[in-house]
């Protein structure tokens, strides 16, 4: 909510236009409630049933899950690498959800942990919607700002929900600091850049540099919660890491002699 009050009145002020063409609007309907609204309200709920690191282990099928749907809408002929790498990481996010070790100190919760996959494809699909559109030469500016406040109003009657059956949160000003910096620097400025890069440097290849963000997770769950993940969760992990790891080299442009062949070949023939 704090981001659409910041992004309807640019949007306005600014004058970003909304898309002319029905399958565009669509298009940003959709990217703006997969990602401001089903997004982190699914991810949320599951999150607080399940343990912070299996949270992040599955946060790490994102980008093969971005990869996996660009490709489908792209109708790119995939690699044989590609292929093992979304195998591999589907398999070790399998074990991550459906393992359960006896005696082992995490929380985790199988309906947690699919209400966090379910909440990741949603937005994966999200993120290939908006880039769609920038591909389809609407800006990047325009779809974040309109997806945010679009996204506002359907938000607006839950939060007159929570806030007549629970009031306003008692928080410090540090708290509502940290959640203001999330509003714009994530939901407006972070958006913009993330859409902006889908669409200019592939939907695949982009998608890919989410593979850091399990690190900083299982990192900080083990720092700050003190969390141990069993040792059969770690093996999962590594399959989850090596899975995105491939996707990532797979959607590498290519480069190297055969490239540059390829290129001068193009050129002689125009």
């Amino acid at each position: 909510m704090l981001g659409g009050c910041l992004a309807l009145p640019l949007a306005v002020v600014t004058r970003q236009r909304l898309p002319g063409r029905p399958h565009d609007r669509r298009l940003l309907a959709f990217s703006g409630f997969a990602a401001f609204v089903a997004f982190p309200l699914v991810y949320s709920y599951g999150q607080d049933m399940t343990s912070a690191v299996h949270g992040a282990l599955i946060v790490a099928t994102l980008p093969v899950l971005t990869s996996l749907f660009g490709t489908i809408v792209e109708r790119r002929r995939v690699s044989t690498v590609w292929v093992a790498g979304c195998v591999i990481a589907v398999a070790g996010m399998a074990v991550v959800i459906l393992w359960r070790t006896p005696g082992s100190s995490d929380d985790s919760n199988v309906v947690g942990d699919l209400l966090v996959l379910a909440a990741l494809v949603v937005c994966a699909l999200g993120y290939v919607a908006g880039a769609r559109l920038s591909q389809r030469a609407y800006p990047a500016v325009p779809t974040t700002l309109w997806g945010i406040s679009l996204s506002s109003v359907v938000l607006l009657p839950l939060l007159a929900w929570s806030l007549r059956s629970g009031g306003v949160p008692d928080a410090d000003a540090a708290a509502w600091g940290s959640i203001l910096a999330l509003a714009v620097l994530v939901s407006v400025l972070g958006y913009i850049g993330w859409y902006w890069a889908l669409a200019r440097g592939g939907i695949s290849r982009i998608a890919s540099a989410q593979f850091t963000q399990p690190l900083f997770g299982v990192a900080l769950a083990a720092i700050v919660l003190r969390e141990r993940p069993a040792t059969v969760t770690l093996v999962g992990a590594a399959d989850v890491l090596l899975g995105a790891w491939l996707v990532l080299r797979a959607g590498r442009p290519q480069t190297g002699p055969s490239a540059g062949g390829a290129a001068a070949g193009r050129e002689r023939g125009a």
